[in-house]
Formats: structure tokens, sequence, C-alpha cells
């Protein structure tokens, strides 16, 4: 790579009227994501179209230069790092809703947008946008269908790949690409759209979507079921999805996220239980209301205290605890492994008991919240990096954790990704030849490996 003519500013010089910088405080803040590793890039660009994109990316194929796409950097996996002095190409100016269809149920964005902010847009107009990430108040829709993110709605509603129709995109060497369709249906040649969609910006750089959107639902009920056994909290879950009752969410918080959470922004859930489902129905008045009896019906007969939230106001604010997980744990502890494995949801149970034992047997706490319903777990490994000892043996039981969950038939990542942090551990589901395939789909997209270079494969 090439990387060394930023000394000179020829990047600046060559896209003058592209805003670029090559400030030290901008290669700074734009030099880590929240995974906490930090690499510097050479130069940060803020394209403002589709044509700035195609030009930095001809830009950079022709001089052999690698660029980083970026959203709002929210990625646990270190998917947004610049590694060996890549460009940072941030996406944040491009963040116009561009078209709204109401009448065939979709909208077209930037991929700049925030997650949040679309969804609040679209609510006033009495439509929503499924997938919800907790950071979905920061993140961009374009990181979003980059690493196919989820969230909390994705058992009943699915995750960003199922809300995607077309992308348009930017390849390496600059030509723009569009995949998908605006019809419902749509089989014609193979699906490229899904698989952009999860391609963490290693394939093409997205430049603008269409998604399917949904009406807003008639009602929505929300209850807290709070548990003395962590056990019963996961036979909850397989008995309350095996009831044929989806919720729009069932999340899931154990004893120590608890108390991080009420540490740092009491809702005034009691510190004495083991563990709590925060689970959320929307649909028809009277139907939900019959579903969340049966709900509480199951929940009660695993000795599960039930409440109802009374209102809008006491519903967010049980959502809002929800969403301050991540920033309450790190008042717990500076530093923090978080993996997203998941598992089957009969499994929940056995994954919950093995995490405590290894939690026990290792002297290293470890916390675990999540979407419970789909059986996606974020297992968080509380150690402090600069107690080198500790972190060390905080980083070994990531292996032991994997393991035991492709042992009950799981996955490594649910949400996430694989990024930087997962890379040396996807041998361990994918096969040699599986892997293969994939290696010579990115070799076809970016034959020069200069878009992401580094993420997921090692």
């Amino acid at each position: 790579m090439k990387n060394n003519i930023y000394s000179e500013n020829k990047i600046a010089d060559s896209l003058s009227d592209i805003k670029v910088s090559v400030e030290p405080e901008d290669l700074i803040c734009y030099g880590f994501d929240a995974s906490g590793i930090e690499s510097r890039p050479s130069a940060v660009v803020w394209p403002k179209n589709t044509e700035e994109v195609v030009r930095v990316m001809k830009y950079a194929f022709e001089n052999g230069i690698s660029v980083t796409p970026r959203g709002a950097g929210t990625g646990m996996t270190g998917g947004a790092i610049p590694l060996n002095g890549s460009i940072v190409l941030s996406l944040e100016k491009m963040n116009k809703l561009v078209e709204l269809d109401t009448n065939n149920l979709n909208v077209v964005v930037e991929p700049g947008i925030i997650n949040g902010r679309l969804q609040r847009e679209l609510e006033r107009l009495g439509f929503f946008y499924p997938p919800d990430p907790a950071s979905m108040n920061f993140c961009t829709i374009g990181g979003n269908a980059a690493n196919n993110a989820g969230g909390p709605r994705a058992l009943k509603y699915g995750v960003t790949r199922d809300y995607v129709m077309e992308i348009e995109a930017a390849l390496p060497d600059g030509s723009v690409i569009t995949t998908g369709v605006r019809t419902t249906k749509g089989v014609v040649g193979y699906d490229l759209t899904r698989l952009l969609t999860g391609s963490e910006g290693t394939l093409a750089v997205i430049t603008r979507l269409r998604l399917r959107i949904l009406p807003l639902p008639e009602e929505v009920i929300t209850l807290l079921a709070m548990f003395d056994s962590l056990e019963a909290s996961g036979s909850a879950v397989a008995k309350i999805t095996a009831s044929k009752i989806i919720p729009r969410t069932l999340e899931f918080m154990d004893a120590g996220t608890i108390a991080a959470v009420e540490n740092f922004k009491p809702v005034g859930i009691p510190r004495d239980i083991e563990a709590l489902l925060l689970i959320e129905l929307d649909g028809h008045p009277a139907a939900i209301t019959k579903q969340a009896e049966r709900i509480i019906e199951i929940c009660e007969a695993l000795n599960a205290d039930v409440k109802m939230a009374e209102d809008e106001a006491a519903r967010d604010k049980l959502w809002e605890a929800r969403r301050s997980i991540s920033p309450a744990l790190y008042h717990l502890n500076p530093t923090k492994i978080n993996e997203d494995i998941v598992v089957p949801r009969d499994r929940i149970p056995d994954i919950l008991k093995k995490l405590r034992g290894l939690s026990e047997e290792s002297g290293i706490q470890i916390v675990n919240f999540g979407h419970a319903g789909d059986g996606n777990i974020h297992v968080n490994i509380m150690a402090d990096k600069n107690d080198a000892e500790k972190y060390q043996k905080a980083e070994s039981l990531v292996r032991e954790i994997f393991d035991m969950t492709l042992r009950l038939g799981g996955a490594i990542s649910g949400e996430h990704g694989i990024g930087i942090t997962k890379a040396p551990y996807l041998g361990m589901e994918i096969k040699k030849h599986e892997l293969e395939l994939m290696k010579g789909i990115k070799t076809l997209f970016d034959p020069k490996n200069i878009l992401n270079p580094g993420k997921i494969f090692i």
C-alpha cells in the first residue's frame, strides 16, 4: 500500500472539493470504535453523495490505498478500525431520508442516517422500521446493514437483512452497482443484496438503501418478570416460545447486569433477584391481552414476580434501563470483553448454567444479558486491562465460551459480526472449504484487497 502519500497531503490535493482531513485531532477521533481498539488512519474523508464516494474509491484503487468505510463507530468487533494507515471513509454526511413510499411500504435512505432518527420520523406518520439495535440513537443505517444488525424486536420481526430491499454501492474500483428489487418479490439471479448485508464493509461501500417498513401496531403491552433462579428465567424463555406465542421482544438480564444498571440509572428493579425478562407484545389489543395472561401464567409457575407497565412512561423507563446496560457495565470495570453468542432457544438454560460455572471456576465475573427470545446472549467478561495477568486469563475464556456455544448447536456471533476481535475464532465455526469460498468472493469483489482489509479473515 502507498499510504505514505498522506504525509505530502496528496490526497487533499487530488480530492480538493471533497472534505478531507489529515489533522491529528481528526485522525485520533476516527481511529477507534466501540471495541476499544485504536489504530490511526492516514486521512479522513467525508463524502456528501455517491459521486464523491466513487471519486474517493477510484483514487484509492488507482493508488493502491486501503479504505475503511465508517458509520458512527458503534460496532463492537473493530470493523471500523483503519488498519495499516487506511483512509477512513466517513459516511455520516450522507444522512438524508430520500423517499418515503407509503403505498408500497418502503423508504429510501442514505447510509449515514441515524437509526433512531428514522424510527422517529416514521412513527410520526404511523409506520415503523423494526430493526432496533441498543445503540439505535447513535448507530447509522449503513452500519446496521454492513453488520446485519439485530435488536430486541428481532425475535418477532427479524434482523436488518429482512428489511433491505435494494442497495446502491460503490465497488473498490469505483464502479457503482444496484442490487435487489423495489417490489415485494424478486428472484432474478443471485441475491447480492443479502450478500452485501452483513459483509462488514469488505466488499463494497453502501451509498443508498431501500428498506421495507411496516404500519405501527395497534397496541403494545410490556411485562417485567423477575426470577429468583437463573435457570428458571431460561426455562421461561423456552416455555413462552413453545406456547406458540411470539412476543416482539423477550430480553434477559442476570443479577450482575441488574446491579450495574441500578447503580448507573436506577429504575427500581429489586437487587436481590437472580434474573429478569423484559417481555413486550404488540398487535390487536384483545389478542395480546390474552397472550400476556398466558405469559404471566408461565412465569408465575416458575415462581416469578410479574409486573405490567402501566403506561408509556413506565414502558419507556424500563427500555431506558435496558439500553443503558453497555455504559453501566463500564462503571463496573473500565474494560470488558464483549461477546454475542447465540444458542437454540431451548438450550438457553444450559448456556446460562455453563457461563455461571465458568465464572465461578475462573474467579472472573461474567455478566450476561441480551435477546433471550432468539437465543442471542451478550456475554461480558469483566476484566481490567491494567491487570495484565487477569486480562490474559479473561481472554483465554473466550475460546472456552465459543466452544461450549458451538457444542450446543449455536454460533459465535449473532449481530456484532467478526471484524477484528472474532477473526481468530472464525475457523471454529466455518469449515475450511466454505471459508475458502468466502475468501474467493472477497477476491472477486476486491482484487487489490483495499476495502476494509484485515477484517473477518486473518
